[in-house]
């Protein structure tokens, strides 16, 4: 039986994104091979729609190009996949870079300039809070056959 991993939708293929495409990354797609992935989108998941405004995190809150705060969206859609890694058992998630959602490591910073920051997503901070451990598309290297 193959192990689940919880996996961004937008890397699959899937027009989630804030502007209504997708991230679509073969690597990730790859892993099913290894690995039974569960497609979450944290942000629909949360209630909000595509297209939606681009959104960053500021201090501990999420907010779009508008000033409106999605925190509580966000926070939402985090618990949401926390409920499934736990309900499947996952151990390990691969969810998308930079975004306020799914960055980890590094994220934008709030002023929408596109500069990056040291930082978590609102979910990827949830998930790791507790031991799931998170990736994104650029570090799948232990991942690989």
């Amino acid at each position: 039986m193959k192990e689940n991993i919880l996996v961004s939708s937008c890397l699959l293929g899937e027009k989630v994104r804030y502007n209504g495409s997708d991230c679509l990354c073969q690597e990730v797609v790859a892993l099913k091979s290894r690995f039974s992935l569960l497609p979450v989108c944290p942000e629909i998941m949360g209630g909000l729609s595509t297209p939606r405004n681009p959104s960053e995190r500021q201090g501990g809150g999420v907010f779009d190009t508008k000033g409106n705060d999605l925190t509580a969206q966000f926070t939402s859609g985090a618990q949401q996949c926390l409920q499934i890694a736990k309900k499947h058992q996952c151990k390990i998630a691969v969810l998308k870079a930079k975004s306020p959602s799914c960055g980890k490591g590094q994220i934008y910073d709030g002023t929408f300039s596109g500069v990056l920051s040291d930082g978590n997503g609102v979910t990827t901070e949830l998930l790791l809070d507790n031991g799931i451990k998170v990736y994104t598309e650029n570090d799948l290297d232990f991942l690989r056959d």
